[in-house]
C-alpha cells in the first residue's frame, strides 16, 4: 500500500517536515491576513526577510505576534542583497537577533530580472557553511550550478522556476528535472509560480518542495488561493509518486475494440 501524503515528509539539514509548501511574509495586506493565509496553506516553513523585520519599534507590530516562532520555523533570507559580502552580514545579524542557522540565502544578481548572482552566490554559501549556517540557496535553473552549490555545502539547492514574482509558471522542466536527477540534497522550487498547476508541475517532476509568496499574497483571495497550493502540492506529489502513464503518439482505447459485436 502506498503511504499518503500526509506522512510523505521530507528532511532537510536533520529537521524534518511534512508540508512541502513554503511560504512567504512579504506583500500581504497586514499580518492577520499573512497569518491565515499561513494556516490555510498547511506550510512548516515561513521565509523572512531579514531586513524587512522590526526589530527596533517595540510598539509596532511584529510578524511574530501573528505567527509563532516555536510553532512555525522561521528561515531567513537575503532578500534585496546583491553582494555576498552583504548577505553574509545580514545573515550573521540574523544569527545574532534569533539564533537562525538555517537559512536562505539568496544573492541577486541585477534589480530587473532578480536573477541570482552565482559568482557571489557560491562565494556566499562557501562563507556561510564554513561559520556553522545551514543554507538553502536559490539558483538559477542549471545542473551544474546546483552540484557545485552542494560541493560549497548547500544543504537545499532551489531553483527559480521563472523570475520571481512573474507568476510565470515552470518555465525548463528539463533543467529542473536534471537537477533533482543529480542532486543529493533536497530540491525546492522557488520563484515564478503563479497558479495551483504551476505548483503541481513542479512537484510532478520530483522536488522535494515549492517556496511561493507573490502567488498568495496577491491573489484576491488569498486565504483560498493558499488552501489551493496546498492541495495541488499534495496532488503534484502523489502522481510523482503514482508514475505517469507513458505517452504515445496515437490513440489507444480505453475500452478494448476486440471481440465486438
Amino acid at each position: 500500500m502506498t503511504t499518503p501524503t500526509t506522512d510523505d515528509s521530507w528532511t532537510v539539514a536533520g529537521r524534518t517536515f511534512r508540508s512541502r509548501l513554503i511560504v512567504g511574509t512579504g506583500k500581504y495586506k497586514d499580518f492577520a491576513q499573512n497569518a491565515a493565509a499561513l494556516e490555510a496553506s498547511g506550510a512548516e516553513i515561513v521565509t523572512v526577510a531579514v531586513r524587512r523585520v522590526n526589530v527596533s519599534d517595540p510598539k509596532a507590530p511584529m510578524l511574530t505576534d501573528y505567527i509563532d516562532p516555536k510553532k512555525v520555523t522561521y528561515l531567513p533570507n537575503t532578500a534585496g542583497c546583491f553582494t555576498a559580502e552583504d548577505a553574509i552580514r545580514t545573515l550573521r545579524l540574523a544569527r545574532e537577533a534569533g539564533g537562525w542557522d538555517l537559512v536562505k540565502l539568496e544573492v541577486l544578481g541585477e534589480a530587473r530580472t532578480l536573477y541570482p548572482d552565482m559568482r557571489e552566490t557560491l562565494k556566499a554559501t562557501e562563507v556561510l557553511a564554513k561559520e556553522g549556517f545551514l543554507p538553502m540557496v536559490y539558483c538559477v535553473d542549471d545542473p551544474i550550478a546546483a552540484k557545485q552549490l552542494e560541493s560549497a555545502g548547500a544543504v537545499a539547492v532551489m531553483p527559480l522556476g521563472a523570475p520571481i514574482g512573474s507568476g510565470l509558471g515552470i518555465q525548463n522542466r528539463v533543467t529542473i528535472r536534471l537537477i533533482v536527477e543529480g542532486a543529493s540534497v533536497p530540491v525546492l522550487v522557488d520563484a515564478g509560480v503563479g497558479t495551483a498547476s504551476d505548483a503541481a508541475v513542479a512537484m510532478e517532476l520530483g522536488v522535494d518542495g515549492v517556496l511561493m509568496n507573490t502567488a498568495i499574497a496577491e491573489a484576491k483571495d488569498p486565504i483560498r488561493m493558499a488552501r489551493a497550493m496546498r492541495l495541488a502540492v499534495e496532488a503534484g506529489r502523489d502522481s510523482y509518486l503514482a508514475g505517469r502513464m507513458a505517452t504515445r503518439k496515437y490513440a489507444d482505447p480505453s475500452s478494448p475494440l476486440a471481440g465486438l459485436i
